[in-house]
């Protein structure tokens, strides 16, 4: 009689076009997973971007691909009727906290009302794990850092903050009333090539090479917890290979880099001088994230591996080439 092996369980990875679910798609595949992609190729920031990804970044590798919004309740029924998903990695979000002023209504309907859909197929198809892109928003002004997953969030800065709150009460409560299993991953400023053109590090480098002045909020004196794409997979792929009931893990760096700093990091990777407009406080933007990681650690396994020295280098590699800059 023959081993038969056990096969992995098929993954949806939502918002899989996006920087970290495009990555995430990537790894899934090298390590033999099944992957179903949907993703809506919306114009939030450049959908060229998010195809190339798929076609570049992915070029040669197998997965499925549904142009869905996650808003469609229809649409994506359709996808769990044809397929037997075993885990759902939540990516697909309304992002940008500033963007959050503009248009606050597709942050409701895409985070809140699009994950309650995931969630309620999630239940009724028995899948064995979600897991859900939160982020260091959650935190709040008031939060003490490092932030740690004990501290209880009450006061976001932003409703995009607001929003990712939402998505992880939410988790709890499938959780509590149905059994699903919910992971939530908090993270903090994920940077690295493919990344998306709306975070600063990327529109800096678009405004230096450009040769148009840069705004620089609260003075420069901000200080960021960056986390390279690599380090973030890693956390990730940590989740999927255990069995949680219900989870929150911040997936950081353990580290603070000055903003300005981190400009002059970018500045010598590029090799050109930014000019630099200091405007005074965003209410919407926290003035430090750190991440306290001992608990990922503990339990994942998580150790993060690139310095943003390393991180930004590897970028500006990706953006001169991509750009042909």
């Amino acid at each position: 009689m023959k081993n038969i092996k056990n096969k992995k369980p098929t993954v949806l990875v939502t918002g899989g076009a996006g920087f970290i679910g495009a990555h995430l798609a990537k790894r899934l595949i090298a390590e033999k997973y099944r992957v179903i992609i949907v993703d809506n190729l919306n114009d939030y920031y450049d959908p060229g971007l998010k195809k190339d990804r798929l076609k570049i970044l992915l070029k040669g590798l197998k997965f499925v691909f549904y142009k869905v919004d996650i808003t469609d309740r229809k649409a994506l029924e359709k996808i769990f009727k044809k397929h037997k998903i075993g885990i759902i990695c939540h990516l697909a979000a309304q992002p940008g906290v500033r963007h959050s002023l503009i248009d606050p209504w597709v942050y409701g309907t895409t985070n809140v009302q699009g994950t309650i859909n995931l969630m309620e197929l999630a239940k009724n198809s028995r899948v064995s794990q979600f897991i859900l892109a939160s982020s260091s928003s959650v935190y709040g002004e008031k939060a003490k850092i490092p932030f740690s997953e004990s501290y209880k969030i009450d006061s976001p800065a932003s409703l995009y903050g607001a929003t990712k709150m939402a998505t992880e009460l939410m988790g709890y409560a499938y959780h509590h009333l149905h059994g699903l299993k919910v992971v939530a991953l908090r993270f903090f400023t994920a940077y690295g090539p493919w990344g998306r053109p709306d975070m600063a590090y990327f529109k800096f480098a678009n405004l230096i090479t450009a040769g148009k002045p840069i705004d620089i909020y609260n003075f420069g004196k901000m200080k960021r917890d960056f986390t390279y794409i690599d380090d973030i997979i890693d956390g990730i792929m940590a989740v999927i290979k255990r069995n949680f009931n219900y989870e929150i893990f911040n997936l950081g760096n353990n580290k603070t880099v000055e903003l300005e700093k981190f400009i002059s990091l970018l500045e010598n990777n590029l090799g050109i001088k930014a000019k630099r407009n200091y405007l005074g406080n965003n209410p919407t933007e926290l003035i430090a994230t750190w991440a306290n990681i001992n608990r990922a650690k503990k339990m994942l396994g998580y150790k993060p591996k690139i310095s943003i020295e390393e991180g930004l280098k590897k970028f500006v590699i990706w953006y001169k080439d991509y750009y042909k800059k």
